[in-house]
């Protein structure tokens, strides 16, 4: 198993710009939920911390192979997807790892 989790600031004037835009990132990779091969698992949440350092989103997700992730990356609804999002994230990080792999 493949854990992949991303982590956005979107883009947002105000305080409420900036959740309109998380909750609209939320309802789009939301729609991804069965729509990929491979994919095992998808949850996507907002920061409630509201501490300076927290990003606004955060995606983990589950894929049943390293080939099963690789596919999603350019699968036409993930695509999709991230072409909606352009230009509403700020920055972005991510981490990939296997279950149980060895530190």
């Amino acid at each position: 198993m493949i854990k992949h989790i991303v982590m956005w600031d979107v883009r947002g004037d105000t305080p409420a710009a900036r959740q309109e835009a998380a909750l609209f990132l939320k309802g789009r990779f939301e729609s991804l939920v069965g729509a990929i091969p491979g994919m095992a698992h998808l949850e996507i949440g907002l920061d409630c911390s509201r501490v300076d350092y927290a990003c606004d989103v955060v995606l983990y997700s589950e894929f049943e192979s390293q080939q099963a992730l690789d596919a999603y990356a350019s699968h036409p609804a993930h695509l999709r997807v991230r072409q909606e999002l352009e230009g509403m994230r700020i920055a972005r990080h991510q981490v990939d790892y296997a279950s149980g792999a060895a530190r």
